[in-house]
């Protein structure tokens, strides 16, 4: 809270007068940037065409950046100090994409897109598995990635198995 204070040029009485412990600020800090993910993300959503691989790209690049704000030592630090709060981190993140990218991925099988041999349930299952395993601070540390780089990663491998006439060469079409 020092340093804050001292950031923001403000006494940490103010400080304290605003957010009455650090949990309530980061409290307020994480509510507050997924409210701006999902405002995005709702805005993308009213916005989109009927090109899914553009809504796609779009919606992948809002998350993308707003992952890339994170730094792995918050994510530490939250998940080592506050475990309940970092659970409902999790939980905030499971809702986000189940809300947005499960409307997408119907969108992506109507139009052929999407391979009908995978429920879009089960891929949005693999979907929050794979960032559940993959974009946490350990893992993170661990395969010395940032959570943007991880996510990315996890989006990557998912799509590449997900999407029709994506295939490798020589890979029969699903």
């Amino acid at each position: 809270m020092d340093v804050l204070a001292e950031e923001l040029r403000m006494s940490k009485r103010t400080l304290y007068a605003h957010f009455p412990s650090k949990m309530a600020l980061l409290e307020a800090v994480v509510h507050a940037k997924f409210d701006e993910v999902e405002s995005d993300l709702r805005k993308i959503a009213a916005e989109r065409t009927g090109d899914f691989f553009q809504a796609l790209h779009v919606f992948l690049t809002c998350v993308q950046e707003h992952t890339a704000e994170i730094q792995p030592t918050f994510l530490r630090d939250v998940q080592r100090e506050a475990p309940e709060f970092f659970q409902l981190v999790r939980k905030r993140r499971r809702e986000t994409i189940l809300r947005y990218f499960t409307r997408l991925f119907a969108a992506g099988r109507k139009a052929g897109i999407i391979r009908r041999d995978i429920s879009a349930k089960v891929l949005i299952e693999i979907l929050l598995g794979a960032t559940e395993a993959v974009v946490n601070p350990q893992k993170l540390t661990e395969l010395n990635l940032s959570p943007r780089a991880g996510y990315s990663a996890v989006i990557s491998v998912i799509l590449d198995g997900a999407i029709l006439g994506r295939k490798k060469k020589g890979e029969a079409q699903r």
